[in-house]
């Protein structure tokens, strides 16, 4: 399996993903500095500052332009399929364990490479305001 890109880069697709009708998804759950880390425990867990809790569901894909369709929108549980390419895709599904706790299941094909995994969210506070994606 390949491994996935930083969080840094993750939250850099806001850029470049292409745009997407924004559903209200995940409702309490508040945009600001997360943690994200594929341990439990948020041990080796990467900073980074959220304005769309949906950009979560392409973890997997960092930069790469897809197109998101949700399929499941609860105010504790959000799944998505991801369309990036020939050959590209994904299906992801956010779980709420609190408003500042979240976890992440995904799973697709990158670049020819399946992959699957789980990452966990924190909320651990506010964002300067240029550091907002």
């Amino acid at each position: 399996m390949r491994r996935i890109a930083p969080f840094a880069l993750m939250v850099s697709i806001a850029a470049v993903a292409q745009p997407a009708r924004a559903p209200t998804v995940l409702p309490g759950v508040e945009p600001g500095l997360w943690e994200v880390s594929r341990d439990a425990t948020g041990k080796g867990a990467r900073r980074g500052c959220l304005r769309d809790m949906t950009l979560l569901t392409t973890y997997a894909h960092a930069g790469d332009r897809c197109q998101r369709t949700v399929l499941v929108n609860t105010p504790r549980r959000l799944l998505v399929s991801l369309e990036c390419g020939p050959g590209e895709f994904g299906r992801s599904e956010i779980t709420v364990t609190t408003p500042r706790s979240l976890k992440l299941d995904t799973q697709g094909f990158r670049r020819g490479e399946p992959y699957d995994f789980t990452v966990y969210a924190r909320r651990v506070g506010e964002c300067p305001l240029s550091g907002i994606r």
